[in-house]
């Protein structure tokens, strides 16, 4: 499940960061000019005017009739935010209150519909 940035630089997609004139781009690998920030993490940052597209990729869902922002999958589960905007509803599902206005909670992933990608 994605959520964050995402650039398309010389043909490839990267997860990605945006940083002033410069976007910071992340792979799993190593990679020539891309430096090890942890094991399995390595970046290059490249200047925004090299980077042909620059977009913010969010993967959404329906959950017992309702939207929702897919944030993590784990063994058939899916920790989903809830983006109706109605409490009584996310009380009435049960979700948690994470902060002030946001609600979440594990859905079965087996109950989920419209799973889907979006850039925004």
């Amino acid at each position: 499940m994605r959520d964050g940035y995402v650039a398309r630089w010389r043909g490839r997609e990267y997860q990605a960061s945006p940083d002033g004139d410069d976007v910071r781009l992340y792979q799993p690998g190593p990679g020539d000019g891309f430096a090890e920030v942890r094991p399995g993490r390595y970046v290059r940052v490249v200047p925004a005017t090299e980077v042909d597209d620059l977009a913010y990729v969010r993967t959404t869902c329906t959950w017992q009739g309702q939207p929702f922002i897919v944030l993590a999958a784990q063994d058939g589960w899916l920790r989903v935010e809830y983006t109706g905007g109605r409490w009584p509803v996310a009380r009435a599902m049960g979700l948690e209150v994470f902060d002030f206005g946001v609600y979440q909670g594990w859905a079965p992933a087996a109950e989920v519909a419209d799973l889907r990608e979006q850039r925004v």
